[in-house]
């Protein structure tokens, strides 16, 4: 079955907009490494707040004991459909500056326009990526073995797309629904 999962804008908007979604459906499929200096690249090239660059990743492919590493962090809720991406990331933050030592007020800002630079970048390989809250951030930080500077923010599955009829409920009915959004007069305001 294949989805159209197209944005139905209200205004015109670049393409790769339209077409980033957050699949839970994910293919057999492997990404490469190749392809995920890519994604990465395009994280390196985020704006970031007196260029502290406050990101960072730590990503494994299936079938590795890293992927494993990272799945188990995820909340149940999650783990049954992203067991199937081809790579899992934690994506953290430094909570100092590199050059003064002191709080970076903006890291998780910063972490938030890589990770939508490194999703619009997957989407333009025909890789998709779905973002999510749902994981242990304790956990994450212990497995991971963190410096207390570096703060787990979120997870991020990868992979290819897949037949949603594939998921169990009930991630088949979410992986099906109509994208919506809040118009545009609800969120902001002329001042």
């Amino acid at each position: 079955m294949n989805l159209n999962k197209t944005a139905p804008v209200s205004h015109p908007v670049i393409d790769i907009i339209r077409q980033r979604w957050s699949p839970r459906s994910f293919s057999a499929k492997q990404i490469s490494q190749t392809q995920m200096d890519s994604v990465m690249e395009a994280a390196r090239w985020s704006a970031s707040c007196a260029n502290e660059q406050p990101w960072k990743y730590y990503y494994a492919f299936h079938g590795t004991p890293g992927f494993e590493k990272l799945f188990n962090c995820l909340s149940g809720g999650n783990q049954p459909w992203c067991k199937n991406a081809s790579v899992l990331i934690i994506a953290a933050t430094r909570r100092t500056n590199e050059k003064d030592g002191k709080i970076n007020e903006w890291a998780e800002h910063d972490l938030g326009l890589a990770n939508a630079q490194l999703l619009l970048q997957s989407t333009s390989m025909g890789i998709y990526g779905h973002p999510m809250a749902g994981f242990d951030k304790v956990k994450a930080s212990e497995s991971l073995q963190l410096e207390e500077d570096i703060q787990p923010i979120c997870a991020i599955a990868l992979g290819f797309l897949d037949d949603a009829d594939k998921l169990e409920e009930p991630f088949r009915s979410r992986e099906k629904a109509v994208r919506t959004r809040k118009e545009i007069g609800e969120f902001t305001q002329v001042v």
